[in-house]
């Protein structure tokens, strides 16, 4: 009888915990996950494993920020900010011009081009007028 019960013991010891982690991975595949549509299961995929999320750059989030204070604000605003933080942090002063050019692009499809030059401020070589220039 012993010898029994101890081949069982082993089985067990051995099926026992395969059929609790799968069992486990099953329930959590299952459950909808708050924020997501009732609808979605969780799947695992392999593909999205090996990617990396990209990092944004300065410049690019300082972009982001201006002509979103652009929209919301007025363009007077923003160059006063992209000017504020050139200053602070003097490794943008690179990409100012570029990023001036941009919010005198957005100005002219925000407010049209009488009116957005009429923001003009001489922040990076008058970068802004020439974004402003070449949209119209």
């Amino acid at each position: 009888m012993t010898h029994t019960a101890r081949r069982i013991g082993r089985s067990l010891a051995l099926v026992l915990p395969v059929v609790l982690v799968l069992s486990g991975t099953l329930a959590v595949s299952a459950v909808p996950w708050a924020g997501q549509d009732s609808t979605t299961q969780l799947t695992a995929s392999s593909t999205d494993v090996s990617v990396r999320a990209k990092s944004r750059a300065p410049q690019d989030i300082l972009r982001d920020q201006l002509l979103a204070e652009l929209q919301e604000k007025d363009p007077g605003t923003a160059l006063t900010h992209l000017q504020r933080e050139v200053e602070n942090r003097p490794s943008l002063a690179d990409h100012c011009m570029s990023i001036a050019r941009a919010l005198g692009r957005a100005a002219v499809k925000h407010y049209g081009p009488s009116r957005a030059q009429s923001f003009s401020r001489p922040v990076c070589d008058t970068a802004y007028a020439t974004g402003v220039m070449r949209a119209s």
